[in-house]
């Protein structure tokens, strides 16, 4: 069973997808970046006469310009999120008269687009709404990031605004990741940042489009379908491994980032239950 839905959003148009591995090849569209939330070893990609392989991580974030990408060799079920930024966007976060060209991106780790791919992922599976004023949000601060470290151009200088810049978020990031297990609090971020617990929320949120825990919690939900769908564990096992010791909180938490219970993960593999639909105020 394959599961697919699109969203248009202000300034950008989201696609999520879930199939299980097909032997079939996909494709990725022009001036794209995306996440992956699945596993996946020896993933063969070929674009502009390049042919690379590589093993994925969930929350690797992929991305191309002009020339469109073609995947082979996925043996595993598949879940991504893909944004495309409307060129308009794109020439106002730079600045320019002209549309930036997204860089090739392969397997990079990357706060800022996770953020907004885990906000519109949980929309697109149900698990929360998205309103068209934060949408736009969302929207312009993924141009404005991606033109900016993603473009090959400088964009026009723009204060942070009290987010987080790029180091001390890959720095924070890193910290969750280490720490799915472990409890995690505002004041252990914080101090990674090197910023008192309140600045640090606040800048998280700015650069993320994610409050602190919201992101741990999304990072946490994609580890444990990761652990229901490659381990043995039991689906109590399952929330202890990733910080949770509430095992009904567990499955509600899951509910809502995936759009389905654990149980029904684990029983229908690769077919969860269908969801999605259109944006509210979206176009067609």
């Amino acid at each position: 069973m394959r599961r697919r839905s699109e969203l248009h959003w202000p300034g950008l148009r989201s696609v999520y997808c879930w199939q299980p591995p097909t032997g079939e090849v996909t494709v990725s569209g022009e001036q794209q970046i995306g996440v992956s939330f699945a596993e996946h070893h020896g993933v063969v990609t070929e674009s502009g006469g390049r042919r690379d392989r590589f093993d994925i991580r969930p929350g690797d974030v992929f991305a191309n310009g002009r020339s469109r990408v073609y995947w082979s060799e996925v043996t595993r079920r598949d879940e991504l999120v893909e944004l495309y930024p409307d060129d308009a966007l794109l020439r106002e976060a730079a600045g320019s008269s002209r549309t930036p060209e997204i860089e090739p991106l392969l397997g990079v780790r990357d706060a800022v687009v996770l953020g907004v791919a885990s906000v519109l992922k949980r929309a697109h599976v149900g698990g929360d709404p998205v309103d068209t004023v934060r949408a736009s949000v969302l929207a312009r601060r993924l141009a404005e990031h991606v033109v900016g470290h993603y473009a090959g151009i400088a964009p026009p200088h723009r204060p942070l605004g009290g987010r987080l810049d790029r180091v001390l978020l890959d720095r924070v990031a890193g910290v969750v990741e280490a720490r799915l297990g472990d409890p995690l609090t505002v004041d252990d971020l914080a101090a990674a940042a090197t910023l008192s617990p309140f600045h640090f929320a606040r800048a998280f949120k700015a650069a993320t489009g994610l409050a602190p825990h919201e992101y741990v919690t999304a990072r946490r939900m994609d580890r444990a379908t990761s652990l229901l769908l490659r381990s043995r564990l039991s689906v109590p096992e399952v929330a202890y491994a990733v910080g949770l010791s509430n095992v009904s909180h567990f499955r509600r938490v899951f509910r809502r980032h995936t759009g389905f219970l654990p149980s029904q993960l684990r029983t229908a593999g690769s077919d969860p239950p269908a969801h999605g639909g259109r944006a509210a105020g979206s176009a067609a």
